[in-house]
């Protein structure tokens, strides 16, 4: 091998080793973004407020803050979620969707509210090591 191949072959092998070099792997946040329907956001928030979080908690989630965002015309609701890592949030997530009583909660919201969610855009975010701290 060259002199320069071997320059090449070394910057490319540390290329994304620099790239990730910035990034926090533990805690991790998650971003979650609902789109919702005018008709139907009061059934949501009542549903998330009164049901949602309570068996969230139950499986490990920790709800960071919540905010309704977009317009009147195509709301959204967004919530960011706090992990010890990706393992957790992968379990959280299992446990929660093979949740009985989440299932039936779902199951019993009346068919004037349904559908009450609709795409869901979903982020794993990492803190940058040089990120203001959290608070």
């Amino acid at each position: 091998m060259s002199h320069t191949a071997a320059i090449v072959a070394g910057l490319a092998a540390a290329t994304p080793a620099m790239a990730q070099s910035h990034v926090v792997e533990a805690p991790l946040h998650q971003l979650r973004i609902y789109e919702l329907y005018p008709q139907t956001k009061a059934a949501f928030h009542d549903r998330f407020r009164d049901h949602a979080m309570r068996v969230m908690r139950r499986h490990g989630f920790e709800i960071v803050s919540m905010w309704e965002a977009g317009t009147a015309e195509k709301p959204e609701f967004a919530y960011i979620l706090r992990w010890p890592d990706a393992a957790r949030m992968k379990a959280g997530w299992a446990a929660f969707m093979a949740d009985e009583e989440w299932a039936r909660i779902k199951r019993e919201t009346p068919a004037e509210h349904r559908p009450i969610v609709g795409a869901i855009q979903d982020r794993t975010m990492r803190l940058t090591d040089y990120s203001p701290p959290m608070k």
